[in-house]
């Protein structure tokens, strides 16, 4: 068995990225961190991205048992730094993929594991499946965009009860609170998320990038930025080989058959 903290397969169109620590329930030690950004750097051709976790778990958050050095400035340990250095980049990739990323979370979705669920742009879980700020348990604020994402997607006050409680949600739950899009039985969580994949990587996939780029605007811009960037996008989209493609298929009416230029 590899000893690769983050594996990835081919899946025709769709790159499969997973966390290969299941004795550690997939706790992300530095090399995890590291290995991840640079799975998703290096996509190549893929044209979307299933992120998943194997059958026990999908991250049970930071590994705190790793031995990696904490930064340290003259007032003490900077936990600060290990954001900067290291998860918040990890975020920002996942932010700035230019193709669709799906997450298939089964067990725990644990601290920033669930802040890394949360950033992708489709969530299948498991009926057994769990999403967890546990931050405060142990004296944190929540990191990995974590107040950002919970605060768009669940609103405030299931945002604030998730991350003071630190109480389990399970994934009924966070589909009743908009966290997640599907919840399945647990052995056809991941064959789930690739038939989405999947699905996805068929679409056009100029359209679909940009699609993403624009919901991530739309929580950070004004109304006025964001019609200017629909405008800038729509300009390009319609310039694509996908869209005279798209348009031929429904004035002969068939499906489409999308290429991703």
């Amino acid at each position: 068995m590899s000893d690769a903290h983050i594996l990835v397969e081919r899946h025709g169109d769709v790159a499969v990225v997973r966390f290969n620590r299941p004795e550690r329930m997939n706790a992300m030690a530095a090399r995890t961190v590291a290995e991840l950004r640079a799975a998703l750097n290096e996509i190549g051709d893929a044209r979307s991205v299933l992120l998943t976790g194997g059958d026990r778990a999908f991250s049970s958050g930071a590994d705190l048992a790793s031995g990696d050095p904490v930064p340290a400035d003259e007032n003490g340990p900077d936990l600060g730094a290990t954001l900067e250095q290291g998860y918040n980049p990890l975020l920002l990739t996942i932010r700035d993929l230019p193709v669709p990323i799906v997450a298939a979370v089964n067990g725990p979705a644990a601290g920033v594991g669930c802040s890394l669920a949360l950033a992708c742009d489709l969530i299948v879980a498991g009926e057994s499946a769990y999403f967890l700020q546990a931050f405060t348990r142990i004296g944190l604020v929540p990191d990995g965009g974590a107040a950002f994402l919970l605060t768009s997607g669940a609103g405030k006050a299931r945002a604030l009860e998730a991350m003071l409680l630190a109480e389990k949600i399970p994934s009924r739950t966070a589909l009743d609170w908009g966290l997640v899009n599907r919840v399945v039985p647990d052995a056809t969580v991941e064959q789930t998320g690739l038939e989405i994949a999947a699905r996805l990587a068929a679409g056009p996939t100029f359209a679909l990038g940009r699609t993403r780029r624009a919901a991530w605007s739309a929580l950070q811009s004004g109304f006025e930025d964001h019609l200017a960037c629909e405008r800038r996008d729509q300009r390009d989209a319609g310039r694509t080989a996908d869209f005279a493609e798209g348009v031929a298929a429904f004035l002969e009416k068939r499906p489409a058959n999308f290429h991703g230029r």
